[in-house]
């Protein structure tokens, strides 16, 4: 007889994988700090996506059917067709919090000083990840 279990454990593994894969698209076409994404469905726009191997970020700013395209802040020199897009599903943001005023950032909140010390080189590696602010720092707050 046919196995229920074994059917429904497959079934799980299907939505799984369906569930992953909803969650990338990939590159159709690269022109400049455009990039134009195709399987895109699902996508708001303003979202933030991080495009190819190296993790790119980029903002979708135009959607039309199931391509997306997408304004990479990043160099695309590399990237090609059929690359993934990871779809975040959060609109591009900032973080606030202690530091934020004594610290000087590139124009995606990555700090500048942060990543001079890690790369040890004056420009910034493509893909680059850090956190924005320092997460042990605390406020200076005296309640009234």
């Amino acid at each position: 007889g046919i196995n229920l279990q074994k059917i429904k454990a497959q079934q799980a593994k299907m939505e799984d994988f369906e569930s992953k894969q909803s969650k990338y698209g990939r590159i159709y076409k690269v022109a400049g700090p455009l990039v134009v994404g195709e399987n895109m469905s699902g996508s708001k726009m303003y979202e933030l996506v991080k495009i190819g191997w190296d993790k790119l970020v980029g903002e979708i700013i135009k959607l039309e059917g199931d391509t997306a395209s997408i304004q990479c802040y990043e160099d695309t020199s590399g990237l090609t067709y059929g690359d993934p897009i990871l779809r975040t599903g959060n609109p591009l943001s900032v973080e606030l919090g202690p530091g934020i005023l004594e610290t000087i950032f590139d124009g995606i909140q990555r700090p500048l000083k942060e990543i001079a010390e890690k790369a040890e080189n004056v420009f910034i590696p493509r893909g680059i990840e850090l956190p924005c602010l320092d997460q042990n720092k605390l406020w200076d707050f005296v309640p009234s």
